[in-house]
């Protein structure tokens, strides 16, 4: 089979694929509420209660120092009027895009239900206080990892890893009130929310929050 016989199958295989299968719920945009995150959060508690797996993962995208996208899937750590929280280590990848461009987006998708939550906005770091709570309540090989500040980086023995995950948990077992000084509880503050609810017609629902001097404006987008 050739290069253009394989790509003409596979984007035919990829067409045959059902989305959408199930009974979709309905957004009405006259009944959103006025605050994107009481909508987020509805929609979040309904994912819960459906048994939907992993609910809170979400994609995190930066960019790096040349500009380049970079894209990562995290769990959501909270979600407050102050914004969307998210954690991880200031000396990896995604740490230091932050530093040079505070900037990020946030996606959630919730593929049973149909539903898609799009943020982007600034990005600030944590309190030292507010970083140390959420170390701590890691786990202790994770709490372990992290204090090895080797995120990313070529792995060319895994002996050698074990080997200091090995010391670096017993350190941490030894001392429980350990803190990753560079360990950053971030908040993502939109200043835009979008919701996108499907429907198998294909004429999706699109409702756009945009932050104002004021509050909130919500406006309804062409699917």
């Amino acid at each position: 089979m050739g290069d253009g016989d394989q790509g003409s199958a596979v984007r035919g295989w990829l067409r045959g694929i059902e989305v959408f299968a199930e009974p979709l719920p309905e957004l009405v945009p006259e009944q959103a509420p006025a605050d994107p995150v009481c909508l987020f959060l509805d929609w979040l508690s309904e994912a819960v209660t459906a048994g939907l797996r992993d609910p809170h993962a979400m994609t995190l995208s930066t960019v790096d120092e040349a500009g380049d996208p970079d894209a990562r899937v995290l769990i959501l750590k909270g979600v407050d009027a102050s914004g969307w929280q998210f954690a991880g280590h200031g000396f990896s990848p995604k740490g230091r895009q932050l530093a040079v461009h505070p900037r990020a987006a946030l996606t959630f998708y919730w593929p049973e239900h149909g539903r898609q939550v799009r943020l982007r906005g600034p990005v600030t770091p944590g309190s030292a206080q507010d970083n140390a709570a959420d170390f701590l309540g890691r786990s202790a090989t994770a709490r372990a990892e992290s204090l090895l500040s080797r995120q990313s980086q070529y792995l060319a023995d895994t002996a050698e890893r074990d080997q200091a995950l090995e010391k670096s948990l017993a350190l941490v077992e030894s001392e429980p009130s350990l803190v990753d000084s560079a360990w950053t509880l971030y908040t993502l503050a939109p200043t835009e929310a979008e919701f996108w609810q499907a429907a198998r017609s294909r004429v999706h629902t699109r409702l756009r929050y945009e932050r104002t001097d004021t509050g909130w404006e919500r406006f309804q987008l062409w699917s």
